[in-house]
């Protein structure tokens, strides 16, 4: 037996321990057991991917976020192998795709379905004719393609539309031709490089809503990569954030929405959130100065406990006259996430001791300062 072999053989069999130990690893649909990506630059190799270990589930809508260069565009690349990794392996349904020849690869990208940002669409064919031209590569008989072409347009509400050509589409009817596009060999897998960065934000929310009974209805797993928080919050169910090629942090989109633990996510986070007027910041003292002075805290809602916040209860228990000077509440994945901040006069309860009431209704608890 020669030394490749032996390492083909011990990797099988140390995959193998791993899934009996974590038994999700046997349902994952896509695994990156160690992937990393070289590049060679003008100065020497680009460390584009490092190291990621990673599983995506079958029929979750699943996104990788990070800021420009953080090698998102890289990773989800690999799924399809126009990336081939410089280490580490890629799994799909158990499967590696690392060795796969041409065949295999055209059998595999027919299982994977990819949408871009900017559409590439044909401009001298119809809406139509874009839709189709997959499956005349493919050398689908021209029944089977009437049948699919007129299946998926309806799907993606284009039916109408068969007949037009590009330059008289708006940018989100353009997407969902994309769209119907990469469905026409009824993938497994549907890829969403930025999807939705080119359009305005009624036009993202209603490509999202596309998405996401695509995925209901056809049973689809869905890999979306963005540097919009936003679309990660309306549309997955877990997420990941990469910075420099590394992953950094992980989880339910809930969970990384109400407590992330990287300044990356933090960074990226900080356009959702509201930051105090600057009329408040300019009223805020360090000390009372006054005996009708109003404490200020900063209350963080993360969702861990899943109960909707009593604020009648949190008020209470803090006693005196307490005001809601700004915050809100907003659901995901059934978990209320959300930032408070209210003023506490005339407590019977001192600093401290407001604190202590305080964070036992939230995950978060902060001393802004003073108000009159």
């Amino acid at each position: 037996m020669s030394s490749a072999q032996r390492l083909i053989e011990t990797a099988t069999a140390i995959s193998a321990e791993r899934t009996q130990l974590h038994p999700e690893l046997a349902n994952a649909h896509v695994r990156f057991i160690g992937v990393g990506k070289t590049y060679q630059g003008q100065h020497g190799p680009v460390q584009a991917l490092q190291g990621i270990d990673l599983n995506i589930q079958r029929g979750e809508i699943f996104g990788i976020i990070g800021r420009s260069g953080a090698g998102k565009s890289s990773l989800i690349r690999t799924i399809n192998r126009l990336e081939q990794p410089s280490s580490g392996r890629v799994l799909i349904d158990q499967v590696d795709i690392g060795e796969f020849d041409e065949d295999h690869l055209v059998a595999l990208r027919r299982r994977i379905g990819m949408i871009f940002q900017h559409f590439n669409l044909m401009s001298a064919k119809t809406v139509w004719q874009n839709v189709e031209l997959p499956l005349k590569v493919a050398g689908v008989s021209q029944a089977e393609r009437h049948r699919k072409v007129s299946q998926l347009l309806d799907l993606v509400g284009l039916a109408d539309k068969r007949h037009v050509y590009p330059a008289q589409l708006s940018g989100g009817q353009k997407q969902r031709v994309g769209i119907a596009r990469a469905l026409v060999h009824d993938p497994a897998i549907l890829l969403c490089d930025e999807a939705t960065s080119a359009l305005d934000p009624e036009t993202t929310e209603s490509i999202l809503a596309l998405l996401r009974d695509i995925n209901q209805r056809l049973g689809l797993t869905v890999i979306l990569i963005t540097h919009e928080m936003a679309v990660i919050r309306d549309i997955c169910d877990r997420v990941v954030v990469l910075e420099n090629g590394q992953l950094v942090e992980q989880g339910p989109v809930w969970q990384v929405f109400g407590d992330p633990q990287h300044e990356v996510s933090k960074t990226l986070l900080a356009p959702l959130q509201h930051g105090l007027p600057a009329e408040l910041q300019q009223r805020l003292h360090p000390e009372p100065y006054s005996s009708a002075s109003a404490l200020v805290l900063g209350l963080r809602l993360n969702g861990a406990d899943g109960d909707e916040p009593d604020l009648s209860a949190l008020f209470h228990s803090l006693g005196g006259r307490v005001s809601l000077l700004q915050g809100g509440v907003e659901r995901i994945q059934g978990r209320a996430l959300g930032q408070l901040v209210i003023a506490v006069a005339h407590s019977p309860l001192d600093r401290q001791q407001l604190v202590e009431r305080a964070a036992l209704w939230a995950h978060r608890v902060e001393v802004l300062g003073y108000v009159g």
